[in-house]
């Protein structure tokens, strides 16, 4: 291990220009990632990296799916819970069917029940290369918000049928209604033992009276705990550290301070910078061992039942979101839907073809036990698809975005108009409370009568400049009213961004750290 330090340091550095230059180039990181992986495995005298399963779905997996549960918005996961639950759930099922159809015809050896575990392998989107995508690349509200809650749910249940597979082929029997009831008890227990650790550790914030760094060491050991409590109790980690995950950043204004907040941001977001970074290059470095254990199957025959696989994912992908337009066309005459419009011929093209695969795929395959029959095809199938789906269709993605010039539904009026007005109200707001509760103060306090002056000019924040003690108490009352009323405002009205709210929500925890420096 030490004396392959030095690579792992080299590593480090090769993952940062990469994804320098995915920004320069304006492509999905983790695309160029696999790729600089795929070409360093071929540099001779260069260790050979042997991926452990249990490192990515044990140290990796909890804490990119926590802080993607922190980053959603719970409004519009809820707004969109429909197709959000068809597209995580049912579309992951009729994949892996589509997959183990297609297997079980085509490539020699496979059985339905083989061709099920290698559909639940291979059925989830992966979130990181979408969302790499978006950043640079706009698109709808509405549809990012679909994509992002698909890829907290799509993980779990995939990885759900993926184990009862696994065991119909060891056993060569499946029971329906064991399968039911183990399925319940993984969703269902999963969700429990998440939102109990969840509320556990917020009670250990409170009673603690923990600073930020505390905090954030506990914000690390969160995602684990949940995780690992939730397979002791055979249950479904995945959604234990995902509805564990919304419910403590859904309540982070009642543990957490804003020197907690703030620090704690950019601490989750550089980790997970580093930890999607390393998987990423990982599947590309792991294509050498990969090859070695085709054994007796041609290289040419994988590569090609590998493009087949990964021709069924993708034309699968878009005949489901087309599908679902359909569906949700014929329910709005019985059920009140989110949308009732027809979202026209483009939106589902593109979520379509948001379908890159990635890490999830391949820790699952690689958990397959070494004497499983297939396994060495099912891994090299894997990465296949997993190199065809983020270079073709990752590639291509930021040009047919841009290309289809989707309207935003949701767009009530310009950005800078809607910010504009947030602002006034915020200010409004401020300054009516200010007027009202601390009266007296502000006819004596100087620097709340230069902030009432700045409101009254519709500036949301202040300068900060210095404050008595008690011009200080005033300022943090009112920075927390005006959090509470950003909050209501977020949740009454369905059509506000909720990423301009959190925006803001910044800038009054910055402006209460300020007032400890004053």
């Amino acid at each position: 291990m030490l004396e392959n330090f030095p690579f792992y340091v080299g590593l480090v550095v090769v993952i940062v220009l990469l994804i320098l230059l995915a920004k320069r180039l304006q492509v999905a990181y983790p695309v160029l990632l696999v790729i600089g992986g795929l070409a360093i495995s071929f540099i001779p005298g260069l260790p050979v990296l042997h991926i452990d399963p249990h490192l990515i779905f044990v140290i990796f997996l909890p804490p990119l799916l926590y802080e993607a549960a922190w980053s959603i918005s719970w409004k519009e996961l809820w707004r969109w819970r429909r197709i959000i639950g068809s597209f995580a759930f049912v579309v992951v099922f009729l994949t892996a069917l589509s997959v183990a159809l297609v297997a079980n015809y085509y490539i020699p050896g496979f059985s339905l029940a083989m061709g099920f575990l290698l559909g639940g392998i291979v059925s989830p989107p992966d979130a990181v290369s979408a969302g790499a995508i978006m950043r640079f690349v706009k698109v709808p509200m509405r549809m990012a918000s679909i994509l992002e809650g698909e890829s907290l749910l799509n993980d779990a249940s995939s990885l759900i049928i993926f184990r009862f597979a696994l065991i119909a082929v060891a056993t060569g029997q499946f029971i329906w209604y064991q399968a039911a009831l183990s399925f319940s008890w993984m969703v269902v227990g999963g969700i429990g033992v998440g939102l109990l650790v969840g509320w556990i550790f917020m009670k250990v914030h409170r009673f603690l009276h923990s600073d930020a760094n505390t905090d954030i060491v506990l914000t690390i050991v969160t995602p684990y705990v949940m995780y690992t409590a939730a397979e002791v109790a055979h249950s479904s980690g995945v959604l234990a550290v995902v509805a564990g995950g919304l419910f403590l950043a859904n309540n982070s204004h009642l543990f957490l301070s804003s020197t907690s907040r703030l620090r704690g941001f950019n601490f989750w977001e550089n980790l997970t910078f580093v930890l999607n970074g390393l998987v990423f290059m990982f599947i590309g470095l792991d294509l050498p061992e990969i090859v070695n254990g085709l054994g007796s199957v041609s290289l040419s025959a994988a590569i090609g039942y590998g493009l087949l696989i990964s021709a069924v994912l993708i034309v699968g992908r878009i005949l489901a979101a087309y599908g679902a337009v359909i569906v949700t066309l014929i329910m709005r005459n019985f059920i009140t839907v989110a949308d009732a419009r027809s979202p026209g011929l483009k939106a589902p093209l593109v979520i379509g073809w948001t379908g890159m695969r990635g890490v999830v795929s391949l820790a699952a395959a690689l958990s397959i036990p070494a004497d499983f029959p297939q396994r060495d095809l099912i891994l090299f199938i894997t990465f296949v698809v997993i190199l065809c789906t983020l270079v073709v269709q990752g590639l291509t993605l930021p040009f047919i975005i841009r290309n289809m010039r989707l309207p935003d539904p949701d767009a009530v009026a310009p950005e800078e108009e809607v910010e504009a007005l947030l602002r006034k109200q915020l200010a409004d707001y401020a300054l009516h409370h200010l007027e009202h509760k601390y009266g007296e103060l502000l006819q004596s306090d100087p620097t709340l009568q230069q902030m009432a002056v700045k409101w009254t000019n519709s500036s949301a924040v202040s300068d900060g400049a210095m404050m008595t003690a008690a011009g200080k108490e005033a300022y943090r009352d009112i920075l927390h009213h005006q959090r509470s009323w950003l909050r209501a405002k977020n949740r009454h009205e369905k059509l506000l961004n909720e990423e301009l709210i959190r925006k803001y929500l910044r800038y009054l925890d910055l402006e209460e750290e300020k007032l400890e420096f004053v």
